[in-house]
């Protein structure tokens, strides 16, 4: 089971490689914060199934903290670009 895990862990990295790719050529701001958004949240997968992969549960609080800060960041650009600062 752990091999599963392990597996998930890489294809969840490699998904962030075309988010990337959205993140640097992105058209709009807008764009690159959904990215970014995305890159966020795959990396904490990837954490998490990582955690499970090693078996050490305290990589769990980090995945968790990264959930959160990146939500967090998503809704301060969304409200720094609705006041036209950018």
């Amino acid at each position: 089971m752990t091999t599963i895990y392990g597996a998930i862990c890489l294809a969840e990295i490699v998904v962030m490689v075309p988010l990337l790719i959205r993140l640097a050529l992105g058209p709009t701001v807008s764009d690159r914060i959904v990215a970014l958004n995305t890159i966020s949240t795959q990396a904490a997968l990837a954490v998490l199934f990582f955690a499970a992969f090693a078996q050490r549960p305290i990589y769990l609080d980090p995945a968790l903290w990264l959930c959160s800060f990146s939500y967090l960041g998503t809704i301060v650009w969304a409200r720094f670009l609705e006041r036209g600062l950018l």
